[in-house]
């Protein structure tokens, strides 16, 4: 128990000198409005403490994230415009292959639409010229024809009028 008492009396004593120095500024003359005593120092020491104590424990990981976002987002936004300009130089590459395509694709046209024309006047021509050698040797065949059948009735003809003269003059 003695261990217990001693206790008890050094928490007393520990109370009533607390108490004495609680009386002793509570009883102290104030010195009006600008009365600092040792409180200002204490409070801007309390506030530059507290201070360092949040800048490292609240505000030095919430600005590293920020940081580390901003960078995200940095890198990401350059990565886009880099997609974007890698996209619009493709885009540019493609419309100029498709409008070369186009060009060429029309000069082919023309030309097998030239090539068609001429394979087609030469076929003309080609066909023409075989209708006109057909007609032509039609015409000369019935030409011959004409020929000997007029020469064959002729023929019939001389005979015809020899037997009526042979017969008028019997």
């Amino acid at each position: 128990m003695s261990f217990c008492f001693k206790q008890f009396v050094y928490i007393t004593l520990r109370i009533k000198i607390m108490y004495d120095f609680v009386l002793m500024l509570a009883t102290e003359k104030t010195g009006g409005l600008f009365d600092f005593d040792g409180t200002l120092p204490v409070i801007v020491l309390q506030f530059l403490g507290l201070m360092f104590v949040l800048n490292s424990m609240l505000y030095a990981p919430l600005l590293e994230t920020i940081d580390t976002r901003n960078f995200y987002i940095r890198r990401s936004l350059e990565k886009a415009s880099t997609f974007l300009t890698e996209a619009n130089q493709l885009n540019l590459k493609y419309e100029n292959k498709a409008t070369r395509a186009r060009k060429a694709a029309k000069i082919d046209i023309v030309t097998y639409q030239k090539l068609y024309k001429d394979i087609l006047d030469n076929e003309m021509r080609s066909s023409q010229n075989s209708i006109d050698d057909f007609v032509a040797e039609t015409t000369k065949n019935f030409d011959d024809n004409k020929e000997k059948i007029l020469a064959s009735l002729d023929n019939e003809i001389d005979s015809l009028s020899n037997q009526i003269t042979t017969k008028i003059l019997s």
